[in-house]
């Protein structure tokens, strides 16, 4: 694909979406200028309806359209939106293109089970060197099976990622981005197209798939009827971005070569290197590795860790019980704590449903003969030591099983603003963090909409060093602390 060289500076639209909230982001980019304002942000709030954990997905979207109507009030010259989301999820589209119900929640139950039946009907094996997928419960393919054993396909016409559908409502256009599809374990990871195949032997309706598209494609522009709800005075347009949020985020790593291991840091860690090819040994497929593809071509090669989801619940469940502790305050304490009192393994099924996570926690903690964490500062200090040891192991098999060198490990998104997670993980991993920018997603959305409107020109390599140009990063160096790690990690094999 032919890049532009690179020129004015441009405003563009980032429009990004968490399991926990979202944003819209101002972005002006151009050969040397990297700016973000948040315009817009807003909570994301999951709906249980007789027993099945939805989305609210109307409300999301008239969250987007406010974004967009402020961020136009402030840039009239507005060159482009990009949509990026958290992946895996969907919504169903009859033929007139009409919504079938609000799309299920990742952590809703329907998929109990399914994942071993489809795993026996097609080999684990077949299905890891077709898509190279890390097999999770929620992927959409087990969604989809549960979805048609419940006849909720039959009226279906096109399914759409949640970025496809929003984009959907703001121009018309169909489409599925292709980083956000290879979640879906139905890409084929070879050659980036739908796995049809795959598809057929599921008996799913293979006209559900629409056509795929690359970052940087144009994804239409707004309707008449959104150009007027927004306030715009033309038909904006709309760029197809890494609209997986990692694509996005993995984008924004302010690299200076490729000698790294990145940790998207939010509800969910995506621990990883990124690759010029798959990698789909058996080993890999063992470990739980995921090839997920990346922007200009890349496959990110990562393994998803609980992540921060841990302590976001635990938050919650103390702010229910009383008044919300205050999080800075927690971390101080937490940082005061006897490491390695409890440890846990946070990818343990138990921890994915909402619900008390301290007491499961302790539950876990009885359970293996530890002690019982009960302040919020010990349960605090157990989840972000446990995560620390999560990503020791997953960057140790990383780069055993990609053989990747790696100097440095980047730390992105919201957990690089938690210093003492960002420390541990250095100590953990023996290897320098550096920590930040915390809107890496947002950035490398509006990174591949301004190369797209030709405000900046490059590859990857070209796009990660104006990040690193302009957005400011702390630097984490690690202790010395191998043995103490190494016997805490001990623990959680034995």
């Amino acid at each position: 694909m032919t890049r532009p060289t690179g020129g004015r500076p441009a405003v563009v639209a980032a429009v990004d979406l968490g399991a926990s909230g979202g944003r819209v982001m101002a972005g002006r980019v151009g050969p040397d200028d990297l700016d973000l304002t948040a315009v817009h942000r807003f909570g994301n709030d999951p709906v249980e309806v007789r027993g099945t954990l939805h989305w609210n997905i109307l409300g999301l979207y008239a969250e987007v359209l406010a974004g967009l109507r402020a961020t136009l009030a402030d840039h009239p010259e507005l060159a482009s939106v990009g949509i990026d989301s958290w992946g895996c999820d969907f919504g169903l589209l009859d033929g007139h293109g009409h919504l079938l119900g609000s799309p299920v929640h990742y952590r809703d139950r329907r998929t109990d089970g399914v994942m071993a039946q489809v795993s026996a009907q097609l080999g684990a094996g077949h299905l890891y060197d077709v898509t190279g997928l890390q097999a999770l419960p929620f992927n959409t393919v087990y969604q989809l099976v549960a979805a048609k054993r419940a006849g909720l396909l039959d009226a279906a016409g096109t399914m759409l990622l949640i970025p496809d559908l929003l984009s959907y409502w703001l121009t018309g256009e169909l489409g599925a981005e292709v980083t956000n599809a290879s979640t879906t374990q139905l890409l084929d990871v070879r050659r980036r197209g739908w796995a049809l195949d795959l598809v057929e032997r599921l008996g799913l309706p293979g006209g559900l798939l629409p056509r795929l598209r690359e970052p940087g494609e144009p994804g239409g522009t707004l309707l008449p009827a959104v150009t007027r709800q927004v306030g715009a005075d033309r038909a904006v347009p709309v760029t197809v971005v890494g609209s997986h949020d990692t694509a996005s985020a993995v984008a924004g790593v302010p690299a200076r070569d490729d000698r790294f291991l990145y940790i998207s840091c939010g509800t969910w860690s995506l621990v990883g290197v990124e690759l010029d090819r798959p990698v789909l040994t058996d080993a890999s497929r063992q470990a739980n590795f995921t090839n997920e593809s990346g922007a200009d071509g890349t496959v990110r090669y990562l393994r998803n860790v609980m992540g921060l989801w841990l302590l976001q619940e635990a938050m919650r469940g103390w702010a229910a019980a009383g008044p919300r502790p205050d999080l800075a305050a927690v971390l101080a304490a937490a940082a005061e704590v006897t490491p390695f009192a409890a440890v846990v393994d946070c990818d343990d099924p138990v921890f994915l449903p909402p619900g008390d996570m301290p007491a499961r926690i302790a539950d876990v903690c009885r359970r293996t003969g530890q002690p019982v964490p009960g302040t919020p500062a010990e349960v605090t200090r157990c989840i972000l030591d446990s995560l620390a040891l999560a990503y020791r192991r997953t960057a140790r098999q990383a780069r055993e099983l990609s053989g990747r060198d790696v100097d440095v490990i980047h730390v992105v998104g919201g957990g690089a603003r938690n210093g003492l997670l960002c420390q541990l993980t250095a100590d953990a991993c023996g290897l320098p963090v550096l920590a930040g920018p915390v809107e890496a997603t947002a950035l490398g959305n509006v990174l591949v909409q301004a190369r797209a409107v030709g405000a900046v020109g490059g590859g990857l390599a070209e796009l990660r060093s104006l990040v690193a140009r302009t957005q400011p990063v702390v630097r984490y160096e690690p202790r010395g602390h191998e043995a103490a790690w190494a016997a805490a990690e001990r623990r959680l094999t034995a």
